[in-house]
């Protein structure tokens, strides 16, 4: 095959070697705009497994890029004149011209024809080519050319940074954070040679305005940066090689995911690759790792398949259709990593203390969990569990394993629970006539023997027309109330848990069939009236509800009212109002459910005018020394409703009106929806709102594991974290969690002892290695 690399950076020049050494009749060449010693970066960074990936294809070049690497295993934090260190981190850095270098020398050094200095305006500048690789960057042209068959999504990320280095020597990958009058800066510092450390300073965009960088020159930029991080910098100058660029250059990061990575022009396969086809933030240092990753993998579908011109297009296919799964989740984890330094200053640095500022910075990608952390540096993490554990009051002993984060106890008002472990409301549809009957009884009371903290039942009624189902719980009747009291009384005694109670009303979602007869579908007989806030059905089939009029609101406060009288009086130690999900008091915070033209619609401060008005008054009734809670869904996932945006302006009207936490799920409120799955995808609600807002959250959403909460809870991303279907499988998953990760300090019911006995013994014996 002909093969054409448009751009000598690591994809173009990895992928010749590659191709050249493992079938050498390949005719490739590599055509770069620059002269073979210009580099417009300073250090990049790989990690130990790029490393090794690379020693398996190429050990010659990898030998020669192991040489000149430096190997660090620390991060260092500078923040609010704390110096924090950690470490079994494993970065390796290399000058990017040394690197390129190296590459160079060894596509010449295997026959690869490198033509410097060469401008290659399209992929048609080579008709006899079988492949185009185009790696020309993220500013491709080849990409330009076909944008409507590759589909880029290209999108400007809001924060300024600037790539410059220095002649100080760091010994840890090192952060330092620094506030002026207009706002936070941070710098990511990393050495790459025995001369030079790579230094990115960060900020902003309403920093980089007001400080006025943009009208700076490189020098006077420069300058600003050495007076801020003169204390790091201890008397070293900062150097740029960006000469090139006009202005200050200050730069702003350019997210880029492609629809489609390849296309046949009617003469050659053109594919993209490295920044061509994806670019991930340099605040995990990836973006070469990918360049690499992607020649490694095309070189291998080549290897598989065979070298023949025949089997590109299954070649290419192959390629994307793998690539395109790392490439996913490397790119996630840069982007919460991304997202976290854009928001640093207001989210994190201005409330948390260095302590817990640090552990969320490790673990802001969420690719390093809290265990992970534990393997990576055991004295470290467990200083910062017992600086977490002392923080909530437990006296610490230095011989006993500190209890994680998860199972600290947690105090609200005059409540504390045990630990932060709730079991999330879950519909069991299984009630008659609202009344909670055994069942119920059985199903949340080996939840509370189980181990969690606070244990929620399903969404409970305040009215038989508020019911989702004919299954659903209710609160409006004394009969009602002593079946609470029977379930309070039996959690109170045979447990430590605490137990509350979610008041709603379903709204236009209601009326339908029980879940395994149909969900959300419309009874066909025995239906009632339904209210929303405007006359729109949930499904094009289901029930028109009736607009709320002053009456009916009158009459629906009233139920929340009674029925949160009722909740006191069965003895329930927390109460929820749901305001999620689509339900009533949902359907008027969404523009998508709420098109009223009074007082109660339009602007933010009228959709939640009238869940605000119930919630301020079963607050006046619900007893003062308890908390009540509210959820909230803070993404509506689809065009034209609420946002994590519209959630927070809510967030802070609740906690005005005495709310006491939010809990943070999501959807539900439209069947256009288009959520985003994943581990933890609704955890950056919880953290968006408990630290931009100040009140504690509950997190929700995919969290099946301690080492979820763990990191949740210790990064101070959640107060609590509700958990859903792992409960479901699994009533003692708290215990059993505890148990996984070695912590046998966690109280088990006396008379399971012997089980909590036999179940640790079991664990110890899988783990043990084979003899």
């Amino acid at each position: 095959m002909k093969i054409v690399c448009i751009g000598g950076g690591p994809a173009g020049l990895y992928f010749g070697l590659l191709m050249k050494k493992f079938h050498p009749e390949h005719d490739v060449t590599v055509v770069e705009r620059n002269r073979p010693y210009d580099t417009f970066g300073w250090g990049v960074v790989f990690s130990d497994q790029t490393m090794q990936s690379m020693r398996h294809w190429d050990p010659e070049s990898a030998g020669e890029i192991q040489d000149a690497f430096n190997h660090w295993d620390d991060i260092e934090v500078l923040f609010k004149g704390t110096r924090q260190r950690t470490s079994g981190h494993g970065f390796v850095g290399i000058g990017r011209r040394k690197l390129l270098n190296i590459l160079q020398a060894r596509c010449e050094a295997l026959g690869v024809n490198l033509q410097f200095e060469t401008e290659a305006e399209s992929d048609l500048d080579f008709p006899d080519a079988d492949l185009v690789i185009a790696s020309d960057g993220v500013n491709s042209r080849i990409r330009a050319k076909y944008s409507d068959v590759f589909q880029p999504d290209l999108v400007v990320r809001p924060n300024r940074y600037i790539w410059l280095g220095t002649n100080k020597l760091f010994d840890a990958f090192t952060f330092d954070f620094r506030k002026t009058d207009h706002g936070w800066f941070q710098a990511h510092i990393y050495k790459f040679d025995d001369k030079t450390s790579t230094f990115i300073i960060e900020t902003t965009e309403e920093a980089y305005q007001a400080h006025k960088l943009g009208e700076m020159s490189q020098d006077e930029s420069i300058r600003f940066c050495e007076d801020l991080f003169a204390e790091t910098l201890e008397g070293s100058s900062l150097m740029t090689n960006a000469r090139h660029m006009r202005g200050s250059a200050w730069l702003n990061f350019q997210r880029l995911i492609c629809g489609k990575w390849s296309h046949f022009n009617g003469n050659s396969h053109v594919v993209l690759m490295g920044d061509a086809a994806h670019t991930a933030h340099f605040a995990i240092g990836s973006g070469t790792k990918l360049a690499i990753d992607d020649a490694i993998e095309l070189t291998n579908q080549f290897q598989k398949l065979g070298h023949g011109k025949e089997n590109i297009p299954a070649v290419l296919t192959a390629y994307e259709e793998i690539r395109r799964v790392d490439v996913a989740r490397i790119q996630n984890a840069a982007r919460n990593a991304m997202e976290w330094f854009e928001v640093v200053g207001t989210r994190y640095a201005d409330t948390l203390e260095p302590e817990q500022f640090m552990y969320s910075m490790l673990t802001r990608s969420q690719r390093i969990s809290h265990e992970n952390l534990r393997l990576r540096d055991k004295t470290w993490l467990e200083g910062y569990e017992r600086w977490f554990a002392a923080k909530q009051g437990l006296n610490v002993k230095e011989d006993e394993r500190c209890l994680p984060p998860m199972f600290t106890p947690y105090r609200l008002r005059d409540v504390t629970l045990p630990n932060r472990i709730v079991v999330s409301p879950m519909a069991m549809y299984s009630a008659k006539d609202g009344m909670l009957d055994d069942f119920h009884l059985v199903h949340l009371g080996s939840r509370a023997l189980g181990g969690a903290g606070l244990i929620f039942a399903e969404m409970t009624c305040v009215s038989p027309d508020a019911r989702i189902t004919p299954g659903c719980l209710g609160l409006w009747s004394d009969e009602q109330t002593a079946g609470w009291k029977r379930l309070v009384d039996f959690v109170h005694t045979n447990s430590a848990a605490k137990i509350g109670i979610q008041l709603g009303h379903a709204g236009r979602k209601g009326a339908t069939k029980l879940a395994w007869e149909g969900i959300d579908q419309p009874l066909e007989d025995g239906a009632w009236p339904l209210l929303s806030a405007s006359a729109l059905p949930y499904l094009k089939h289901s029930q028109v509800p009736k607009a709320m009029d002053r009456a009916d609101m009158d009459r629906v406060k009233e139920d929340f009212v009674a029925a949160t009288k009722r909740a006191a009086e069965a003895g329930a130690d927390w109460l929820e109002f749901h305001a999620a999900h689509g339900y009533l008091m949902s359907s008027f915070l969404s523009p998508l459910t709420n098109r009223r033209e009074d007082e109660y619609g339009g602007s933010h401060e009228n959709r939640a005018r009238y869940p605000l008005e119930v919630f301020k008054a079963i607050r006046e009734v619900w007893p003062q020394d308890k908390p009540i809670s509210v959820r909230l869904s803070c993404h509506d996932w689809a065009d034209g409703g609420n946002t994590p945006e519209d959630a927070a302006i809510f967030a802070e009207m609740f906690k005005q009106a005495g709310a006491d936490l939010i809990d943070c799920s999501s959807g539900q409120v439209s069947k256009e929806e288009k959520p985003v799955y994943g581990r933890l995808f609704q955890t950056p609600f919880s953290d968006k709102i408990r630290n931009e807002i100040g009140i504690p959250t509950i997190a929700v959403g995919a969290i099946s594991e301690a080492d979820h909460a763990n990191s949740i809870i210790a990064a101070g991303r959640a107060d609590l974290c509700a958990v859903a279907r792992p409960h479901l499988a699994d009533p003692a998953w708290a215990l059993h969690e505890a148990a996984k990760i070695g912590l046998k300090n966690v109280p088990w019911p006396k008379q399971y002892m012997s089980g909590k006995y036999q179940y640790e013994s079991g664990l110890e014996r899988a783990a043990a290695p084979a003899k």
